[in-house]
C-alpha cells in the first residue's frame, strides 16, 4: 500500500529561523513519499535558505512573493490554498505563530493559510524563553483549538545556547504526523487495533535480567502502519530505543506477565491483537532483592518458570488474532503449531538467520500462516510494507 502522502498536493512553508536546513531535509523526504511539494518561503526565511535549494528537491516552484508577474498567484492569489490536501509549516517561528492565530495575512504563506480548508500541521522553532512567553502559548492554544495541529517543539540545544523546549522537531516527525492526519479516514478508520512490541525483560536482580534481541522495529512499524490508515492503536511495548511513535497510546512494560495484563485490558473492545512482542519463554522462579554477588563457583544455576501464553490466553472470539514465530528452523512445521495451539487467525513466521529479515533490520521476510493451512510466502519487503501486508489480511477478517 503507498503511503497516505502519495500524489497528495502538500504546501510547505518554511519561515526564518536557523532551523530551515530542517526545512530541505523534509521537503525531500516528502518527495520519498510520493507527495507533489509546492513551498513558500517567507522573506526572512530567503535569509537562511535558497529557492533553488528547494526547487533542486522538489522539481516545482518555489513562491516568496505574492505579487510577482512570473508566479501563477500574480492571477489567482489563494491557488494553494484551494488545491493543498495539506499544510507544513517547518520551521515555524513564533511571529509566524502569532500571525496565523490572529488572522493576519500580509505575505504568501499567511494568506494561503487563511484561504484553505486544508488541515494544517505547525511545527515551531524557536528559542525556549520564547516558545514559553504566554503571548506565544496563548497564540499556541488558539490554534489547537482550531482544529491546528501542532508538532513539537522537542527539547534540547537551542541556536543560543540555551537547553530547552523550542527545537524544530525532525523530519520524521512530522511526515508521521502528516501520514496520521491524511490517513484519518482510511479503511481501518474506527477500529481498534492492539499490537505488542519488543522483547521482554525478565528480572534475576535488580541489574541483571533474561532477554532476546528483538528490536521491537516490526511491532513498531505494524502500529504506525495500522495508524496511518485510521486505525486507534495502542502499542504494548517492551523496553526498546526507539522514538515513540506520533498519534499512538504507548504502554511500556517489562516483564511477560506485565504484558499480558495490559493486553487484556486493551484487548476489551478490540477489533485486532497483532502479537509481535518476542516475550520471553522463560523467567527467574524468584527475582533476587539485591545484586547476586560473583562467588568462587565456576557455575551459577538459576530456577526457571515458564511464563504465560499471553495470546492463548486471550479468548475472545469476536477478535482477529495474530501470532508471530521467529524460527531458526523447521518454520513452517513450527508455525503450524502454534496457529492451533495459540487459537490464531494466522500467524507470520520469518527465519531469524537471515541477514535480512533478522533482528534489528528494517526489512523482513516473511510467510503467513492461515488457520485454514494456507500458506503465503512474501517476498523481502520493508517492514512497514510487511506490516501493510499484514492488516490487509486483517481486514478480510472483519
Amino acid at each position: 500500500m503507498p503511503s497516505p502522502l502519495n500524489n497528495k498536493r502538500v504546501v510547505l512553508g518554511v519561515t526564518g529561523s536557523i532551523a530551515c536546513y530542517k526545512a530541505a531535509d523534509l521537503a525531500s523526504k516528502l518527495v520519498q513519499n510520493g507527495a507533489l511539494v509546492d513551498v513558500i518561503l517567507t522573506s526572512a526565511a530567503t535569509q537562511f535558505v535558497s529557492e533553488l535549494t528547494f526547487r533542486s528537491i522538489t522539481h516545482r516552484s518555489v513562491f516568496t512573493d505574492l505579487y510577482s508577474s512570473e508566479s501563477e498567484l500574480s492571477i489567482n492569489h489563494v491557488a494553494l490554498a484551494e488545491t493543498a490536501d495539506i499544510i507544513v509549516v517547518a520551521p515555524t517561528t513564533a511571529n509566524t505563530i502569532a500571525k496565523i492565530a490572529n488572522g493576519i495575512s500580509d505575505d504568501v504563506l499567511t494568506t494561503t493559510i487563511l484561504a484553505t480548508r486544508a488541515p494544517i500541521i505547525i511545527a515551531p522553532a524557536m528559542d525556549a524563553n520564547m516558545f514559553d512567553n504566554a503571548a506565544t502559548q496563548a497564540n499556541v492554544t488558539t490554534l489547537i483549538t482550531r482544529g491546528v495541529f501542532i508538532a513539537g517543539p522537542a527539547n534540547g540545544r537551542l541556536a543560543s545556547g540555551l537547553i530547552g523546549q523550542g527545537r524544530m522537531v525532525e523530519p520524521s516527525n512530522i511526515i508521521s504526523s502528516a501520514s496520521m492526519i491524511l490517513g484519518k479516514d482510511g479503511d481501518f478508520s474506527g477500529k481498534k487495533i492492539v499490537v505488542s512490541a519488543g522483547g521482554t525483560e525478565e528480572a534475576i536482580d535488580p541489574v541483571r535480567n533474561i532477554t532476546n534481541r528483538s528490536s521491537g522495529k516490526m511491532g513498531y512499524a505494524i502500529a504506525e502502519a495500522a495508524r496511518d490508515r485510521g486505525a486507534i492503536v495502542s502499542l504494548v511495548a517492551a523496553p526498546n530505543a526507539l522514538p515513540k511513535p506520533v498519534g499512538i497510546l504507548v504502554t511500556k512494560i517489562q516483564s511477560a506477565e506485565e504484558m499480558k495484563k495490559v493486553i487484556a485490558t486493551e484487548c476489551d473492545g478490540a477489533d485486532a491483537l497483532i502479537m509481535a512482542a518476542a516475550v520471553a519463554d522463560w523467567r527467574p522462579l524468584k527475582k533476587m532483592d539485591s545484586k547476586a554477588k560473583k562467588s568462587t563457583s565456576d557455575t551459577w544455576s538459576l530456577e526457571l518458570v515458564k511464563n504465560p501464553d499471553i495470546i492463548g490466553s486471550i479468548k475472545n472470539d469476536s477478535l482477529i488474532k495474530v501470532g508471530f514465530a521467529a524460527e531458526s528452523e523447521n518454520l513452517i512445521e513450527n508455525s503450524k503449531t502454534k496457529v492451533k495451539s495459540k487459537n490464531l487467525d494466522f500467524i507470520v513466521a520469518n527465519d531469524i538467520t537471515a541477514k535480512d529479515s533478522g533482528f534489528s533490520v528494517d526489512t523482513n521476510k516473511v510467510t503467513i500462516i492461515h488457520s485454514n493451512g494456507n500458506i503465503e510466502s512474501l517476498p523481502l519487503m520493508s517492514k512497514y510494507d510487511v506490516a501493510h501486508s499484514i492488516l490487509d489480511r486483517v481486514k478480510s477478517g472483519f
